[in-house]
């Protein structure tokens, strides 16, 4: 899936506009893409935690569908857990944000609200924001209906600070927006899969055309492509799951000479070529949320909101993103 129809991607933030940086937690109870086993894993991850926040920064983003099989919830069990020991000053200073799942037998208006009670206890109480994960405007847009207003629901009722939405597309954000305009709720956030091997270009073009409009915050998951974009030109990676290693030997040989030129940059400003992706992001007014599992990623991922690409940095990165014939697969719940 290459830019060629759709040109050069998105319209540039404006001048003086600088997007934060925060970070997910997907891979906290993964096994299947991320091979998480919690003995290993917990520790660092905790680590991990408290080397992000002590950098700076202070959006976390989790889910209640994160963790594989039996650990379905860990990512917010441990999230949960890391937040409560931070003193209060610090705890006050995090925006925590998950996201419900509208698995088919969640009906009706009131048919998240188990499920973020659920969440809440598992956070221990720190949650400012809650997000449906995904748009069923493809297959069930009745149950979507009931659902959102059920979630206006929780802001409404103070029971909850911020509302956001993932994986929707900019005619349905629209619609979900004029919907809550009816009843005084705004939209914080709105989650898409954003970054330079991301597909859809005329789709984000338009999404963050309707953000800046309507005063939404582009969530930028993904923004390192599962750790692609981090890959020197030589590099030969040895990956822990099959999910990552067929990935892995299709894109890496497309984003050749995309990650020629992150090196390239990333050498010349002496950074890396994490924050060079991740900066690519933010200067396309999105807030990257890359996933963390080390002191060092969290350490990486602050350390971008020091510098800025310039105009002539962007404009290669765009063009070599245009030019680049294989992308990341789409995510199939995304609406239109």
């Amino acid at each position: 899936m290459g830019g060629s129809e759709d040109g050069a991607i998105m319209a540039r933030r404006e001048p003086g506009r600088l997007n934060g940086i925060g970070f997910g937690t997907w891979a906290w109870g993964n096994q299947l893409v991320w091979g998480y086993q919690p003995e290993r894993d917990d520790p660092l991850l905790e680590k991990t935690f408290h080397e992000a926040v002590r950098s700076g920064l202070r959006l976390v983003d989790t889910a209640d569908s994160y963790g594989t099989g039996r650990l379905n919830g860990r990512s917010e069990v441990l999230l949960g857990r890391f937040v409560q020991a931070l003193p209060a000053t610090l705890q006050g200073e995090l925006l925590v944000a998950t996201k419900l799942a509208p698995f088919p037998w969640r009906l009706g208006r009131r048919g998240l609200d188990r499920a973020f009670v659920a969440s809440r206890d598992r956070l221990q109480g720190n949650l400012q924001r809650v997000q449906l994960h995904w748009s069923t405007a493809r297959y069930a847009p009745w149950q979507e209906v009931s659902l959102l207003d059920g979630l206006a629901d929780l802001v409404l009722s103070g029971a909850v600070r911020e509302l956001g939405v993932s994986n929707t597309g900019p005619r349905r954000l629209e619609w979900m927006q004029d919907r809550l305009d009816q009843r005084s709720v705004r939209l914080s956030s709105v989650q898409v899969q954003f970054s330079l091997l991301a597909p859809g270009d005329r789709r984000l073009q338009d999404l963050l055309a309707v953000c800046r409009e309507r005063s939404i915050e582009v969530l930028a998951y993904s923004p390192l492509a599962f750790g692609v974009l981090c890959q020197p030109p030589d590099a030969q990676p040895r990956l822990g799951t099959v999910l990552r290693r067929r990935l892995f030997s299709r894109l890496l040989p497309a984003s050749l000479p995309m990650r020629q030129e992150l090196k390239r940059v990333a050498d010349r400003r002496g950074v890396s070529m994490v924050q060079v992706a991740l900066n690519w992001c933010r200067a396309h007014g999105t807030t990257p949320i890359p996933g963390l599992r080390s002191p060092d990623q969290a350490r990486q991922a602050a350390a971008a909101l020091n510098w800025d690409l310039t105009t002539e940095e962007r404009n290669r990165l765009d063009k070599l993103r245009s030019d680049c014939p294989v992308r990341m697969p789409a995510n199939p719940f995304e609406s239109a």
